[in-house]
């Protein structure tokens, strides 16, 4: 399944930022980053922005004449930089097929000079137009670079491991709110994978019975006999483990592990810097603000926590996540979520 967005960029500054808002939602390489745009639209520009929020220090430039340059990165490898502007469309393809065993992330201006489109499976689109109003530009960002399960797969997931009903609630409020977010950033000019979200937010209590305990009536007034040998069968399988990581795994072992990466990291007590990606601290944030199906304040949710889990010994863990969800909204919306 593929994932895309489009945005409205006002002007050269906001291309800067929406690049930047790209370095925050990469999960893999090698990757390709193609781009797509008549001369001026702002493909390089958009690309100076993804190298400063990747930590290149020196300003990006077109490598029309010098057909691609390199920039080493600290997390992702090196950068590679190609323009295909003055090539045809035989040279282009040359051009491509000699790095097609980069390891980093490739980045291609000018894409649609090559005979076949996109170079590879692997790939980010960029496509950057005019608007004919002559306000701005649209860019669309099209991903095809990680794997994402249909609605139908998670259903039967959820099936298959008995969730249960008040657990696929909550998933699925916190999938919404997660994409209501998402789209308030995007308003805004940042790149999110709102696919992406709405999947990880809709298993990310797949596993939830994981770390069930007794006294939380809310949960055992659904428990039934037939779902608690499934649990304890599929719980077997993940010793040790609470039910972020339980669901990762699991995800990895379905051939989702950048889905993976982002459910893994939207538990209570994990510091703010394990979540480095856009939709990892959207699901963190999302999650804190929905009390089983219902969209409510930071402080009724820490309030619904504390009455349910402060006899399990929690107290220090809810003001840990209340921290952590208050420094992740100020920081996604300084001013303010649009709920």
């Amino acid at each position: 399944m593929s994932d895309s967005v489009t945005l409205w960029l006002r002007d050269a500054k906001m291309t800067l930022s929406a690049g930047a808002s790209l370095g925050s939602t990469l999960y893999r390489v090698p990757v390709t980053i193609s781009l797509t745009g008549t001369l001026g639209a702002g493909k390089t520009t958009f690309l100076q922005g993804l190298g400063s929020a990747l930590g290149i220090t020196q300003r990006l430039t077109s490598p029309t004449y010098a057909l691609e340059q390199r920039y080493p990165l600290e997390h992702f490898g090196e950068l590679l930089h190609i323009d295909l502007y003055r090539l045809s469309a035989k040279d282009a393809l040359h051009l491509i097929h000699s790095s097609d065993h980069h390891h980093g992330i490739r980045c291609i201006e000018w894409a649609d000079r090559l005979p076949d489109g996109t170079p590879d499976d692997a790939c980010i689109t960029i496509h950057l137009s005019e608007r004919q109003d002559g306000a701005g530009r649209d860019l669309t960002v099209t991903f095809q670079d990680i794997a994402l399960p249909s609605p139908e797969q998670v259903r039967r997931w959820r099936e298959e491991v008995c969730l249960p009903h008040l657990i696929a609630r909550h998933c699925d409020a916190v999938s919404d709110a997660a994409v209501r977010l998402g789209e308030e950033l995007i308003q805004r000019g940042h790149i999110v994978r709102l696919g992406a979200l709405r999947a990880a937010a809709s298993v990310h209590d797949l596993l939830r019975f994981v770390d069930f305990h007794r006294g939380t009536g809310h949960i055992e007034k659904e428990i039934n006999p037939d779902h608690e040998r499934t649990w304890e069968e599929v719980k077997a399988g993940y010793p040790g483990l609470h039910h972020e990581a339980a669901a990762a795994k699991f995800l990895v072992g379905k051939g989702f592990p950048e889905l993976a990466e982002i459910v893994r990291v939207h538990g209570l007590t994990l510091a703010d810097s394990t979540r480095i990606t856009t939709e990892q601290r959207l699901l963190y944030y999302a999650d804190k603000r929905v009390k089983i199906d219902e969209v409510v304040s930071l402080e009724e949710r820490l309030r619904d926590f504390t009455e349910r889990y402060s006899h399990l010994g929690q107290l220090r863990e809810s003001d840990a996540w209340y921290e952590e969800a208050r420094k992740t909204e100020r920081e996604l919306f300084p001013d303010g979520p649009p709920f």
